[in-house]
Order: structure tokens, then sequence, then C-alpha cells
């Protein structure tokens, strides 16, 4: 059951693999509550589930980790009815907490070429990190597409990536000249690695001819962005973020930056690019009858 709950999220939802691993530890957490209290999932009622939330929650005061334990919960049993394990989805009631909307923090133009000035270019590593700084902010990719980025999937000559992000859905994201230079360096740097055989066709490596993992990418920011002293919290994303500020800032339709991140909804861009505070006081102060 469980091997086909794997398949019915990678297949049949589309999630990505991090979303998959995230939906099995959820499970992984229901299933070890339910087997100490001697109860099998499947036949779990919505008392149960209930008590389950409450005890799990004790731990969690995250309110999107709390969400996204209920929405694994959901998609669980979803399955189970859909594959006739049960008659009736025991979850269907179980109300999911409202995220709490923070907007991150938004890198400057001064603050992305401070960071840009703290790369070492003696060292072997600076071309690929160039690299990485120009394609998160110059087109606004998600960690996981950056790493999964394929040498196949890009067109330098004609300016475009094919990006394959959430779901599995594709995307042509354009790539400014300055990245595509930085990215031609690197590649010179990459050709005389020790590739392995898996990783030929991966766009960027670690020094052993690897692909690069997520994790190494938060350090390149992290170390970045901490050595420039920004006093912000700083992750892939916020350049990313930024991108998307930036280009809303100076007159990008709404809709054009939707698909250039791999939106599905409006809404979701909206979220991710907010107004600049300092854009509100300059429109009170030019627009409000008062004021003039």
């Amino acid at each position: 059951m469980l091997k086909k709950y794997r398949t019915y999220l990678k297949l049949e939802k589309g999630l990505s693999i991090n979303s998959v691993e995230a939906y099995e530890r959820d499970l992984k957490r229901l299933t070890e509550y339910m087997d100490v209290h001697g109860i099998d999932p499947v036949h779990a009622n919505f008392d149960d589930l209930q008590a389950f939330i409450f005890d799990t929650f004790k731990d969690i005061s995250s309110v999107r980790t709390q969400a996204r334990l209920i929405a694994g919960i959901h998609s669980f049993y979803r399955f189970l009815l859909y594959h006739h394990y049960i008659e009736q989805d025991p979850s269907e009631l179980l109300e999911t907490p409202k995220k709490e909307m923070h907007l991150p923090d938004v890198l400057s133009i001064e603050e992305i070429d401070r960071m840009i000035a703290q790369i070492d270019m003696s060292k072997s590593e600076s071309h690929r990190n160039r690299a990485i700084i120009e394609m998160l902010y110059g087109s606004g990719l998600r960690v996981s597409e950056l790493v999964n980025l394929r040498l196949s999937d890009m067109y330098l000559s004609e300016g475009y990536l094919r990006i394959t992000g959430k779901g599995n859905k594709q995307r042509l994201v354009p790539i400014s000249p300055v990245a595509a230079e930085w990215f031609g360096y690197w590649m010179q740097d990459r050709n005389a690695l020790d590739i392995k055989p898996e990783a030929i066709d991966i766009a960027f490596l670690n020094r052993y001819g690897r692909q690069l993992t997520r994790a190494m990418i938060f350090t390149i920011i992290k170390t970045l962005a901490r050595e420039a002293e920004i006093q912000k919290t700083i992750s892939p994303h916020t350049l990313r973020h930024s991108f998307a500020t930036h280009l809303l800032q100076n007159g990008a339709d709404l809709r054009i930056i939707q698909q250039l991140l791999g939106h599905e909804s409006i809404s979701t861009t909206e979220i991710y690019t907010h107004v600049d505070i300092h854009d509100l006081r300059e429109a009170i102060l030019k627009y409000h009858p008062e004021n003039r």
C-alpha cells in the first residue's frame, strides 16, 4: 500500500521528490502514533485523527508545518478512498490552520552587489558561485530548479532555460547575457572535473564531479551574505523574491512575473511580490487630496 501511495504522489498528483518525502514523513508520524495506541491507520476515525493532531501539535509551533501535516493526512486518506481501501474519508472534516503571512526579506541591488564582491575569484569554485547568484537573481529560479538544471535544458545562444518546476511542470525562463557569460566561465572549470556518470548532464557540480545539493547552495548564499555583513534572514529564495520584487517595482506586469516564477495562481505571485513601504508612502504623498 505504501509503495502504491508513493507512486500516487509522484505520478497522479505530480509532486516533487521533496514534497513526496515530506508527505511520507508525515505518514510515518501518523502510523507511529497509531501503533502506540493500537489503531490501524486504515481504520482510524475522525476522533482518532483529531487526537493525533492535538498530541502532535504540542511539539509543532509553526503554522506552516501544521498545515502541511494536515494536508499530508488529507492526501493519504484520499488515496485510500480512491483505491477502495476505505469507503469514507475520516479526514474530510479536519480543518487546516490558516498560514501566517510573513513578507520575506528583499535584497537591494547594492546588497546583491556586495554579496557578489565577496566571491574570492582566486578559488576554483568562484565562476560556479557567481553563475549561481546570477541565475537565482537573474532568472528567479527555485533552489530545487537550480540543482536539477540540466545542460540539455539550457539554450544559451537563444537566451533561455527550460525549467522543470513543481509538479513536473515545465516553463521557459530567459537567462540574462551576464548569467550566460558567467556560466560559460564555469563550464570551462566544469570540463576539467572528473565528472561522475550520473552527473554528466547536471549543470552545477561540486569539486568531486557530483551534483550540488540544496544544502550546499544554502551554505554558499548564507556565507556570502554574512561576509557582506547583510543583517537579514537570507536564503536562496531571498534572491528569487528579490528578482520578482525588483521586476514589479520597475513596472513589469504581474502576469508576466507569475509566468516567470512558475506560479499556478496569481494570488501566490501577489504574496511574493509585495510593494515596498517607500512606494506606499510616495503614493499617499502624490495622490491623496490633502497632500496635494
